[in-house]
């Protein structure tokens, strides 16, 4: 594989639109299609058409192509996976039914669950037992597993998951298992100790469960996007995001497709962390607002916040544990419905609901003119004066302002008793605040106060928020940078060749083993290094991260580690640290207590080139010329307003748009309230800056 391709494909398949961005030797084409949910890989080819025709250049010339998708995350939310069978140790057959003891709404006698991926009648219980230390306490029963593999065998199943109970530490039986079961069973079986192997076998087990659930289908659309790629020409190597945010090839992304539930919002991660590099600002928010939902990330020293376990399909908004938990590496962020496809109704109690259901693409909002009839934001911000019905999407989709009008009226407006503007100001307004509020929910999990922080704002509908939002949180610099449309799909070109391994083994530092650490940390690496190897020759960093706590206690913080040898002082040294900053207190008193690693990690990656440096610019100068006005309403004085319309192109670094304004570009559009003016940066950024900010100089 080259290892600096000068022509790569960066396609990002979403719930609406297919993004597609090709880097001819460091210039940027982009463009937006319509995402085709009966064949998701037909959009980047006519994507692709496209954008080598702008380019002037054959599919042929193109030496990279790299693929995020929500494809997995909408299999396991719409249910839409293969048939799968668990087999488990006995005695633990109902684990992902039982979940936990933690219930997130503690005296809800009508709590909502998500139902397990495998029902009871497909889970098989084993006979064998690993104990917690990794011996063999009780042999497998391997006649049992002959016997069961002839029931698979008719069973009309498309995957096998095999989890055993402490398989994290000792993998022998599950590999003993999957060695009889494919002797007579032909569809692709999962291990938990290679999908996860960590402790806690819920979420080991549920993993294990959707890896093997998502697997066909995955496996089927990646071969099936190689091979139309190839027919139109593009021969070059294509490789997947995964949701750490680093890049592993077509075969690793097939045999472990859990990994690729947050891939697309992961590349957003990296343009917004991209993004901080370039201006130097060490704390950030990403706001990543799409056709289907909206995406807040916390950005601190350059590193978006990573976890080792997240949800997918939560009954309950917001509501941590209300979801299916799949414990895998993955950039941290907060997810919610809230898209220009969201769709707007009016509830029982007589309130404005929008989301989390999506008209998405098919048919899409009611003002595409596509067969949608109910309204969505795109529709209420259309009414609202933020988007010309004649360059949407960059004149591919010309907006039907009588359909929205129509959908707007019926579903809020008569039920509300509302003329049309207030109507869309309505659904606008809960939109904003329902992202505001999923911001202040995130921030104050992770102790941070968003309030006078930088926001970096792009996907196709977050430059027509952000600036609202921004009022909100109290923020007071916002910037949308260059390809803000198609951010996401921009960041997998900058994201590098990399893999997180992580394996669970308990080390009490009253007892260190300094050497069985130093082996599992070089286990880890072989594990890591043969994912990237299969993408990339270049020179490797490589990341030591332990996950510890105090003993006795139920969850672990992370601690990073130098990267070679260390003691047991160094290391209870680096937790109280780390733990005091933590938790924002003192440690003291603590002495006593004895201190063990639950879990290692080891992240080996590819180095990419720094961005160029340049410098927050808030004030700039005023410009004069403008394409025109047109009348967009405004939140702060509630009527419509004549606002400026400025075309991003025609503007020069220091430039200065005075709000209320429109900044137009192909692939999006920035709304400039009132409260806020726009300065173009040195690198193409357009700086959202509360009017007042830069009277006194930056930073007041």
């Amino acid at each position: 594989m080259t290892t600096h391709p000068q022509i790569r494909l960066g396609a990002d398949i979403g719930g609406t639109f297919t993004d597609i961005v090709l880097d001819v030797r460091g210039r940027l084409h982009s463009t937006k299609v319509l995402t085709t949910y009966a064949a998701p890989e037909q959009a980047i080819l006519d994507g692709l058409a496209i954008l080598t025709r702008e380019a002037g250049i054959s599919a042929g010339e193109i030496d990279l192509a790299i693929h995020g998708t929500t494809l997995a995350t909408n299999a396991l939310i719409a249910r839409r996976g293969a048939r799968v069978a668990f087999v488990t140790t006995q005695g633990f057959r109902d684990v992902i039914e039982m979940r936990t003891e933690n219930r997130f709404a503690q005296y809800d006698l009508a709590i909502r669950l998500p139902a397990p991926l495998v029902p009871r009648e497909d889970r098989f219980p084993i006979g064998g037992r690993i104990g917690a230390r990794g011996d063999e306490l009780q042999a497998l029963d391997e006649a049992a597993l002959e016997a069961l593999a002839e029931t698979l065998a008719a069973g009309g199943y498309g995957a096998v998951a095999i989890g055993f109970i402490h398989s994290y530490a000792n993998p022998a039986h599950e590999r003993r298992a999957r060695e009889i079961l494919g002797r007579r069973v032909s569809v692709p079986i999962s291990l938990s100790s290679e999908v996860s192997p960590q402790m806690r076998e819920f979420e080991r087990f549920t993993t294990v469960c959707a890896n093997a659930y998502v697997r066909p289908l995955m496996a089927d659309y990646l071969g099936r996007l190689e091979i139309r790629l190839r027919e139109a020409g593009a021969a070059c190597p294509v490789v997947m995001i995964h949701s750490g945010g680093g890049l592993v090839s077509l075969g690793t992304a097939a045999e472990f497709p859990v990994r690729l539930v947050e891939s697309g919002p992961a590349g957003g991660a990296i343009f917004a962390t991209d993004v901080a590099r370039r201006f130097d600002l060490t704390s950030t928010v990403s706001y990543d607002m799409g056709g289907t939902t909206a995406k807040i990330c916390l950005i601190e020293e350059f590193q978006p916040r990573t976890a080792r376990t997240f949800e997918v399909a939560r009954t309950t908004r917001f509501a941590e544990g209300s979801g299916i938990p799949i414990s895998i590496p993955v950039i941290e962020m907060i997810e919610i419905g809230a898209g220009g496809g969201s769709i707007a109704s009016v509830d029982a109690m007589g309130r404005i609901q929008t989301g989390p259901d999506s008209a998405g693409s098919e048919p899409g909002p009611a003002c595409y003119g596509r067969g949608g009839a109910l309204p969505t934001i795109t529709d209420a911000d259309l009414l609202l004066g933020k988007l010309d019905p004649e360059t949407f999407a960059g004149g591919a989709i010309r907006l039907s302002r009588e359909a929205a009008e129509t959908a707007l009226r019926a579903e809020v407006g008569d039920r509300l008793g509302l003329a049309l503007v207030p109507a869309a100001f309505g659904v606008a307004e809960v939109v904003d605040e329902n992202m505001a509020n999923a911001a202040r929910v995130h921030a104050v999990e992770n102790g941070r106060d968003l309030a006078g922080g930088v926001m970096i704002a792009f996907g196709g509908a977050a430059p027509l928020h952000a600036a609202r939002l921004c009022e909100k949180l109290d923020i007071a610099l916002c910037l949308v940078p260059a390809g803000a449309g198609v951010g996401s799909a921009i960041g997998f070109l900058k994201a590098p060749f990399g893999y997180e391994a992580v394996g669970s083994r308990v080390f009490r530092l009253s007892a260190f083993d300094g050497a069985g650490l130093a082996a599992q940390v070089a286990e880890l690496s072989g594990t890591a290094e043969r994912f990237v190897r299969a993408g990339t020759q270049a020179p490797l960093t490589r990341e030591v991260t332990a996950f510890m706590r105090y003993a006795g206690q139920g969850w672990e913080i992370p601690v990073p580690l130098p990267d070679g040898s260390i003691d047991a002082a160094a290391l209870r040294a680096l937790f109280r640290e780390h733990y005091a900053r933590f938790f924002g207190r003192p440690v003291d008193g603590l002495e006593g207590l004895d201190i063990e690693i639950v879990t290692i990690s080891v992240k080996l990656q590819d180095t990419r080139e720094a961005p160029s440096r340049h410098t927050l610019d808030p004030i700039g100068r005023p410009i004069v010329a403008q394409a025109g006005t047109r009348p967009v309403f405004d939140p702060a004085s509630g009527e419509t307003r004549d606002s400026a319309v400025v075309a991003r192109d025609a503007l020069a670094p220091g430039d200065r748009v005075e709000g209320p304004a429109v900044i137009v570009e192909r692939e999006t559009s920035t709304l400039v309230t009132s409260r806020f003016d726009a300065v173009l940066q040195g690198d193409g950024s357009l700086l959202l800056v509360r009017k007042g900010f830069g009277a006194k100089g930056f930073g007041s």
